[in-house]
């Protein structure tokens, strides 16, 4: 009689869980995907009638020399996004260490000082909870959510203006 060797798995090194994770991180960036294709039909286009130009997630609008900056960011969890707005006045950018940013290629991470607008309100109140928000159930019952959240987005245009047009 041959005597067979089994293998006995080793916990930490051979047997893995199921990766429950990915599935969500999929959906996430599913979700993300659409909610980034609303705001380019949608919001996008409103951006450049007020002389934005740049792409996703950056844009700028030069006027002298002033520029006013404007960068999405989303939620590293997913569901949700914030607007970053800043200004700059001046020809170029030099960074603390010396590097120069052409204002064409200038973001509003580049600047330390930013204004968040947010979905309903003028301020953080709520964490992220008070970021524009598409992972809320309730929130768009009918139609398309990512379309009526483009046009939440559109509705802040006015508190937009009014911080870009406060640079000294």
């Amino acid at each position: 009689m041959s005597r067979r060797e089994y293998s006995v798995p080793n916990a930490a090194t051979d047997v893995k869980p199921p990766d429950v994770s990915s599935k969500l991180k999929k959906n996430m960036s599913v979700e993300r995907d659409h909610m980034i294709d609303s705001l380019n039909r949608i919001f996008i286009p409103e951006l450049r009638k007020i002389n934005f130009s740049g792409s996703f997630p950056h844009f700028r609008r030069t006027e002298g020399d002033i520029t006013n900056l404007l960068t999405f960011q989303f939620d590293r969890h997913g569901g949700g996004f914030v607007i970053e707005l800043a200004n700059y006045k001046g020809r170029e950018y030099k960074t603390h260490w010396g590097k120069i940013i052409e204002l064409k290629k200038l973001t509003a991470h580049d600047l330390n000082t930013r204004q968040r607008i947010y979905q309903d309100s003028e301020f953080e109140e709520n964490s992220t909870d008070s970021w524009f928000r598409y992972d809320k159930k309730s929130l768009f019952s009918f139609g398309n959510k990512f379309d009526k959240l483009a046009n939440k987005v559109i509705e802040r245009i006015p508190i937009m203006e009014r911080y870009w047009s406060e640079i000294e």
